[in-house]
C-alpha cells in the first residue's frame, strides 16, 4: 500500500527502513530507553518522517550567527527556503518553482475545525502560513507531498539527477571509515555485498550521515575526543573536542482524549471504513492515508514576555492504546503533541567500541534545563485550556492522558519525564563555529582538516523552532553554493 500515512509508521516500525537507534537510560526520564528513529536508505529520514515542513523562526537562524556560524543567519538562508520550495499558496516571502512540492493538509475533519475554533476561543489566532512571516497561531499543516504521496528528497532531488555522467549511486553500503594521510581526508571506505572498497576523492569528501551516523563515523575513523576514541580502542588521529557534543532534540509529550458524537482515525481505520479509505486514495489520491503525523499545527508563546512562540502543538483526530507500537484506541480519541521549540538541554552521542555496526551511545539529557521543564509544563496547561473551551465540549467524553487528576506543576513534570517521547529532530553534534568546541568552520569545513565537509542537520549550533527538515534542506543548498564556489578557487 503506498498511503503515506500507513507507510511512514511501518517505516519507523521496520528495521529495513529504520536504524532504530535508542537511547542510554537517564534518571531525567525514569532510566527508560526511548526510540530515536533514522531513515535507513535513499533519502534517509526523509522516507519515514511525518512529512511536516517547517521553516522555523528568523531568530533561530540569527542565532546561529551569533554563537560564531559567521554568514549564517535568516537573511542569507531566506533566499535558499524560497530556492527548494515549490508551494502552490502563499505569497512571495514563499517558493513556488523549488525542487520540494510543499502543500498544505487539504483533509478536513469536524474535530479539527472545533479544535481550531476553540484555539480562537482561547485568545490565540489563525494563522494560515506559519512559514510566512509570523510563525504564531493555528491552522493547518504543510506537508512535502505531491498528489498524495510522500515527497521525500530523492522525488525532489536525486531522481531529477540520475543520468548525469558524473554521478554513481551505490546502495546496500555501509561505510566502515574515512580515510586520512596525515591531515587530509583522502576518501572513505565501506562494506558492500560482504567486500570492503574504498573510494578516493580527487577533491574533497562530503559527510553527510546525519546528526547520530556523522559523530559516528568520524570518531570510528580516529577525529574527536581522545578519551572517547581511547576507550573504544581506536587510535586517535585528530583530536577535535566538540565530536558528538551539543546534541539537542526536540522533546515532546502526548495528551490523550476520549470522544463522543464523532468518528476519528481510531475507527476509520479499521473494518470497512479502512477498505473505503484504501478505495478513496487509490481512486482519487485524498482521504485519511494522505495524512501525515500532524493535522492541526499551533504555536504559542507560553508567556507574554517572549517575543516568539516557545510551544509547537501537533493536533491528530487519533490515539494510542501503545504509542510505542502505533495501536490506535478503539473508541474515538484525539492526541495534542506537545514540544518545547527551543530546548536548552544538551546531550551526547558517541561511540562504545570500534565496532561499525554498534549502536552509539545517544544520551540526550531531555528536560535537565529548568527553563526547558518549565516551557513544556506552560504549554501543557494550554492545550488543556484549549479543549476545554466551548467549541470542542459537543466533542470532549474525557481527557485520558495525563487525566485531570495531574494539577500540580511536579504532576505535570512527573508525567513528562514518564511519558515523553524525542519527536526525532537531533542535531548539533558537529556545530558550525570557530571556538575550540566547534567541529566544522563557516564554510562546514572540518577543523584541521582538508578534504573533509560535513553537510547535515548535526552542524547546526542551535535548535529551530519547529520539524527540521525544511533547515537541514536549506543548509544543503546553501553547502552546495559554498563547495562549488572553494572548487572554482582551487582550479
Amino acid at each position: 500500500m503506498r498511503a503515506d500515512w500507513v507507510a511512514g509508521w511501518r517505516g519507523i516500525r521496520n528495521k529495513r527502513y529504520n536504524w532504530d537507534f535508542k537511547t542510554k537510560p537517564e534518571a531525567g526520564t525514569y532510566q527508560r530507553e526511548i526510540a530515536v528513529p533514522r531513515g535507513r536508505g535513499l533519502g534517509g529520514s526523509t522516507l519515514i518522517n511525518g512529512m511536516i515542513y517547517v521553516r522555523g523562526q528568523p531568530g533561530d537562524y540569527d542565532a546561529w550567527a551569533e554563537t560564531g556560524a559567521k554568514d549564517w543567519n535568516f537573511g542569507t538562508l531566506k533566499p535558499y527556503f524560497r530556492k527548494l520550495e515549490n508551494y502552490a499558496q502563499g505569497d512571495t516571502t514563499r517558493g513556488h518553482e523549488g525542487p520540494m512540492r510543499i502543500h498544505q493538509v487539504t483533509e478536513r475533519f469536524p474535530l479539527s475545525t472545533a479544535f481550531i475554533e476553540a484555539a480562537k476561543q482561547d485568545g490565540h489566532q489563525l494563522n494560515p502560513d506559519y512559514n510566512g512571516d509570523d510563525q504564531s497561531g493555528f491552522g493547518y499543516y504543510q506537508v512535502a507531498q505531491h498528489g498524495g504521496k510522500r515527497w521525500s528528497v530523492v522525488d525532489g532531488y536525486l531522481k531529477p539527477a540520475r543520468s548525469r555522467s558524473n554521478l554513481s549511486i551505490e546502495t546496500g553500503a555501509h561505510v566502515l571509515k574515512l580515510n586520512l594521510d596525515g591531515k587530509r581526508c583522502t576518501g572513505v571506505t565501506y562494506k558492500r555485498h560482504g567486500r570492503e572498497v574504498t573510494a578516493t576523492a580527487k577533491i574533497e569528501v562530503i559527510l553527510c550521515a546525519g546528526a547520530i551516523q556523522s559523530p559516528q563515523i568520524m570518531e570510528l575513523s580516529g577525529i574527536g575526543r581522545a578519551d572517547v576514541l581511547d576507550n573504544a580502542g581506536i587510535r586517535l588521529k585528530h583530536e577535535l573536542t566538540g565530536v558528538g557534543e551539543n546534541y539537542i532534540d526536540h522533546f515532546a509529550t502526548r495528551m490523550n482524549w476520549r470522544m463522543r458524537n464523532t468518528v476519528t482515525l481510531n475507527e476509520m481505520t479499521r473494518g470497512w471504513r479502512l477498505g473505503m479509505a484504501v478505495s478513496e486514495y487509490f481512486t482519487k489520491k485524498t482521504g485519511i492515508l494522505t495524512l501525515g503525523t500532524g493535522l492541526v499545527h499551533g504555536f504559542v508563546k507560553t508567556n507574554p514576555a517572549l517575543t516568539s512562540p516557545d510551544i509547537q502543538y501537533f493536533f491528530v483526530h487519533a490515539s494510542y492504546a501503545n504509542a510505542a507500537n502505533r495501536i490506535l484506541d478503539k473508541h474515538p480519541g484525539m492526541t495534542i503533541g506537545v514540544s518545547q521549540l527551543r530546548p536548552k538541554s544538551k546531550g551526547s552521542i558517541h561511540i562504545e567500541s570500534s565496532d561499525t555496526y554498534a549502536m552509539p551511545a545517544i544520551r540526550p539529557n531531555m528536560l535537565g534545563e529548568r527553563e526547558d521543564q518549565i516551557s513544556l509544563i506552560e504549554g501543557m496547561k494550554i492545550a488543556r485550556r484549549i479543549v476545554m473551551q466551548p467549541a470542542m465540549q459537543p466533542f470532549l467524553e474525557e481527557e485520558t492522558s495525563p487525566g485531570m487528576s495531574v494539577q500540580t506543576d511536579e504532576q505535570w513534570l512527573d508525567f513528562a519525564r514518564r511519558n515523553g517521547q524525542t519527536i526525532y529532530h537531533p542535531l548539533g553534534t558537529c556545530r558550525m563555529g570557530e571556538d575550540e568546541g566547534a567541529v566544522v568552520d563557516s564554510r562546514l569545513r572540518v577543523h584541521g582538516l582538508s578534504g573533509l565537509r560535513v553537510v547535515d542537520a548535526s552542524v547546526m549550533p542551535t535548535m529551530i523552532s519547529g520539524n527540521i527538515q525544511g533547515a537541514v534542506m536549506a543548509v544543503a543548498e546553501r553547502a552546495a553554493d559554498l563547495i562549488i564556489e572553494d572548487a572554482n578557487l582551487t582550479h
